[in-house]
This record gives structure tokens, sequence and C-alpha cells, in this order.
């Protein structure tokens, strides 16, 4: 099986540009056979807490049909950030879309201070199983939470996948914690994170895969998108960066 995971300048609170350059990587993950693509936390609309109330919506909105056609016709499962709605509370989520299948919504369970006045933390935790891998995702501050990691593990999770936003003055602890990670509960631990500005932070980029040992295996830069691929056939990687640009509007 062969999963990717991208880091992304987001364009702050625009959802159709960022589907766009989604797009841009699923396409480029469809073309390297990738199986599974990942996005950062939020990663459609930015880390932006204080448009949550104007952005959210849910995981039927037609914006994301592109993302479903593409899985269906290349077998791909895509997960992407989002803020979502159920009633009047607000959530932070992931979308899951799988080849001819309904989408799945997975809602921050645990979630930093400063997001517990805006967002509800979700109740349904997650696994996504496949042939060869049993998947566990995560998002942002989840990974500080050990009863996370203990349901991946309990769960037989291979492998952990992060997808946040980590700061530049965040980063290193980042760094050590998802290592630690890999090293105590025996998965393969990815982390997809953001470069440039988000939510008023200096995004730190240096998105990474780890093997079950803890050990480095792949990081990206901290200035431009890219992405890695990881294979769990070959335990290589492969990793792909486009030349930066900066995003407006």
């Amino acid at each position: 099986m062969k999963v990717a995971i991208v880091q992304t300048e987001p364009i702050k609170g625009n959802i159709e540009k960022n589907v766009e350059n989604h797009i841009k990587w699923i396409i480029e993950a469809i073309q390297q056979k990738a199986d599974m693509i990942v996005f950062p936390e939020l990663s459609l609309t930015g880390y932006e807490p204080d448009l949550a109330e104007e952005l959210a919506t849910n995981q039927d909105d037609s914006r994301l049909d592109e993302l479903q056609i593409l899985s269906n016709r290349n077998g791909i499962t895509i997960g992407v950030g989002l803020p979502t709605r159920k009633d009047e509370l607000l959530f932070v989520s992931m979308i899951f879309f799988q080849p001819n299948q309904k989408r799945i919504t997975y809602s921050k369970q645990y979630l930093y201070h400063t997001e517990t006045s805006i967002f509800t933390a979700g109740t349904n935790p997650l696994v996504l199983t496949f042939d060869t891998e049993v998947i566990s995702p995560a998002i942002c501050y989840e990974t500080s939470n050990k009863a996370h990691c203990e349901y991946a593990n309990q769960h037989k999770a291979t492998m952990y996948l992060a997808s946040v936003l980590s700061s530049i003055g965040g980063i290193d602890v980042e760094l050590k914690k998802l290592s630690g990670i890999a090293r105590n509960y025996n998965m393969v631990t990815c982390m997809a994170n953001y470069v440039g500005k988000s939510g008023g932070y200096e995004c730190a980029g240096k998105s990474s895969v780890w093997n079950e040992k803890g050990e480095l295996m792949e990081q990206l830069g901290d200035k431009t998108e890219g992405m890695i691929i990881f294979d769990t056939l070959t335990r290589k990687t492969l990793s792909l960066t486009f030349p930066h640009v900066t995003n407006e509007g």
C-alpha cells in the first residue's frame, strides 16, 4: 500500500481555491500509484477558527464532489480537513472519500484549549482498515493525548497519520513527540503540516514520516509545498516538491 501525505500552503478561507490545489496533488499521487492521500488540519480553509462559523459545511457539500469522483475513478482514499457543522455545533473535521462508498466525517476528539470556545469535541473514534494496513487518523492536538494513541494501538493500527498545523515555535516538540509515538506504539507515523501563514501562525512545514522504531525516514523542507509517499511493501519513501508560489485570495 502506498500512503501519501501532503504539505500545503493554504489560501485563507477559500474552499474552492484550496480544492483546486488539493486536486493538483491528488492527481500527482494517482500518477505515483498512491492508495491513500491525506492533507493538513482544516486543509480546505486553512486553520482559521475565527472564520469557522462562516465556513463550516458538511461532507455532502457539492464543492467536494470532484474529490469523490477522483476517488471512485482511481481507487484512492482521500482525507481533507474542513470545519463541519451539525445543528448549532461546529467541529474540526476530516472528510474521507473512499472509492464508491459513503463519505466519512471524523471530528477532532481532543481540542486545544483555544478551540473549546468555538468547537465541540467529536465523539466517534475512527480507524480505517485496508487489505494490509490499519490506519488511525489524528488531528493535531490529538497526538498529545495518550488516550488517542492508546485507541489506535488497541485497534491494531499499523500507521498513525497526523494532520496538523505546527508553527515555527512548536515544530521541534511536535517532531520529537511523533517520533516517540512511532517508537512506543510500533506504528509508522506520518505528519502533514502547512507552510506559509495560517490562523496568525508562521507554519513550519517539515512534514515527516517515521518508521516503527521512531527513526526519521523522510522530511520535507520548511518553505515549499510537497508530498511524501510511503510504500508499506518496500518500506521506502518518495518525496516530491513543486516550485513555491505565494498564494493570494
